[in-house]
């Protein structure tokens, strides 16, 4: 256990001059954190996770300066990940514990950047927490892939934070505007920037969209550690050319890292994901907005869009204003999110059922008891 007493105790205060806020530390975080700092635990952000340990970075104590620190995270559990420490989180530190400090609790999260695991289970796993604005990176290296980025879309706009979509290595082809607005027509609602590292086109509209706390997602071989590189000003991530033959990428971003920004703000970088698989919500409806705006046109509320009359959608699909592509993908997703509902659905009825036959047990053992 933690000894209040013997952790020094520090101004909460959002002022500039605490190192905190420039991590997103805010009066609404101070206000949740109120009940932890009377017993005597520090506030810190995690900027990095290994197993059953992690770096946050605290005001020291003393100095009131930003410091790092090593933590562990075994006190608030690993097993699941989900609600498991995450880069980006708001964490109570104790910092007396012994033999290192303690992560002891977490903030609720404002976002969270959450994939299904690979595979056919449906478990869910979290990239990246209180998130403001995720960066969906697509090469244009080779032609983009819009059903990716689709999926990428709804996988953001379920999180709860702002998706920009950045197509990066512009100086590699001259047709990046016309493939912009490709990707455009499959982004309603969402801000597509075209950037280049080599001749700083774009950076500075980049750094315009990225305040507070960034999250950086998509493909090995994309460009995320360089993106990351330009926005810190300085080599904070290592760099591997993608393969000549197909562009394929190589992983170089090994965990999620939270890199402190020089303009204000800061970024998290994140592995290169291979499998982006949903885990259910809004997050499709948000991203295919333009259908669901056209079912909503339909003569009736549950329109399969298939033969009822009046179909808006199926209208929009014979006349091309909606292409085939995006809505089998439209599908496709809204599929997923279905069998994932079932699936969390059915681990919620299980845990009733456990729990049921838990009490019931308990209830026969005391009457057992009683007769007795």
């Amino acid at each position: 256990m933690f000894n209040a007493a013997s952790v020094p105790s520090f101004s909460l205060s959002t002022t500039p001059e605490l190192p905190l806020s420039a991590y997103g530390w805010t009066d609404g975080s101070a206000e949740l954190f109120a009940p932890l700092a009377e017993a005597g635990l520090t506030p810190a952000r995690i900027v990095r996770v290994d197993r059953g340990r992690c770096d946050v970075v605290v005001a020291d104590p003393e100095t009131g300066e930003p410091r790092t620190v090593h933590a562990d995270t075994r006190a608030v559990g690993d097993a699941d990940m989900i609600n498991c420490p995450c880069t980006g989180d708001w964490a109570a530190v104790d910092l007396a514990a012994e033999p290192m400090p303690a992560v002891v609790a977490l903030l609720p999260r404002s976002t969270a950047i959450i994939r299904k695991v690979a595979g056919k289970r449906s478990d869910g796993q979290v990239l990246a927490a209180n998130v403001d604005t995720v960066l969906i990176a697509a090469s244009l290296a080779v032609e983009p892939d819009l059903g990716r980025i689709e999926r990428f879309l709804a996988l953001a706009w379920e999180s709860g934070a702002e998706p920009v979509v950045v197509l990066t290595k512009a100086d590699l082809v001259d047709d990046a505007e016309f493939i912009r607005a490709d990707v455009e027509s499959v982004a309603p609602g969402v801000t597509v920037l075209v950037v280049s590292a080599e001749t700083g086109e774009g950076v500075d509209v980049l750094r315009a969209c990225t305040p507070g706390t960034t999250a950086v997602i998509g493909q090995s071989g994309v460009g995320k550690s360089t993106l990351a590189n330009v926005l810190a000003g300085t080599d904070v991530m290592t760099v591997q050319q993608a393969r000549e033959v197909d562009q394929k990428g190589r992983h170089t971003t090994t965990t999620r890292e939270l890199i402190l920004l020089p303009g204000g703000g800061v970024l998290i970088d994140t592995p290169g994901l291979r499998e982006v698989g949903l885990y259910g919500g809004e997050g499709v409806a948000m991203a295919f907005a333009d259908i669901e705006e056209l079912a909503g046109e339909c003569r009736f509320h549950d329109c399969g869009h298939r033969a009822e009359p009046g179909c808006a959608v199926r209208a929009a699909l014979e006349d091309g204003t909606l292409p085939q592509r995006r809505m089998e993908s439209y599908l496709k997703l809204q599929r997923e999110s279905e069998w994932i509902a079932s699936r969390s659905d059915a681990r919620l009825a299980s845990a009733r059922l456990k729990k049921w036959k838990t009490l019931t047990k308990a209830q026969r053992a005391v009457g057992g008891a009683a007769k007795r």
